[in-house]
């Protein structure tokens, strides 16, 4: 409750204590609404993925919210229910619209079946990414490497992209490492649709 609405109802209590009882109900009932909508699985995601949000970051310092948000989406899998629809929801109320908004909902689905195929959704690896901590890979070649996140247009080539959801991809340690900073056809083609997107 709001410092205005605790007067209103103090000022009604003294002077109709019955319709106080209604209004107090009724200001619960709402508040009780604000907190469900607040920590919905696209609410939770679009307060990670929010442009305004981001930009006030440090550099890199969005990559842990992308281990955050595979963690959302993966408890969304779970629960029965589509993540690609709350990934929709998520970009919708992150204000994203268009191109830019598929890109980032694409994004955020193969991410979390890169989590899931290198073996880092089990409890210790969620454990880590709710957090915004990198999970162990327990699966394939690069096993028990932490689990990083890699710019696809490397932040060297193009710095203002350090933050765009879209541009991140979760990949074992070893393997970004020995990655290059070139601009292969993958990256090409990704700058491509971020620049027709408006960035």
């Amino acid at each position: 409750m709001t410092q205005a609405q605790i007067q209103i109802l103090v000022r009604l209590i003294r002077r109709h204590p019955r319709a106080a009882v209604l209004l107090f109900i009724v200001f619960a009932f709402i508040a009780g609404l604000e907190y469900f909508y607040a920590t919905s699985p696209p609410h939770r995601i679009a307060a990670l993925i929010h442009p305004a949000k981001l930009a006030r970051l440090g550099e890199r310092a969005a990559n842990p919210r992308v281990q955050k948000y595979v963690a959302v989406l993966e408890e969304v899998q779970r629960s029965g229910k589509d993540p690609a629809v709350v990934a929709s929801e998520a970009v919708a109320i992150a204000g994203l619209r268009g191109d830019l908004a598929r890109l980032t909902a694409e994004a955020m689905l193969r991410n979390r079946v890169i989590a899931e195929r290198l073996g880092c959704l089990n409890a210790a690896g969620l454990e880590e990414m709710r957090q915004g901590r990198a999970p162990t890979v327990t699966k394939g070649p690069y096993r028990g490497d932490p689990l990083s996140v890699d710019h696809i247009i490397p932040l060297s080539v193009m710095p203002e992209f350090d933050k765009v959801i879209a541009n991140l991809e979760l990949m074992p340690l070893r393997m970004n490492v020995k990655k290059n900073a070139g601009m292969g056809d993958r990256q090409q083609d990704l700058l491509k649709k971020l620049r027709a997107a408006g960035l």
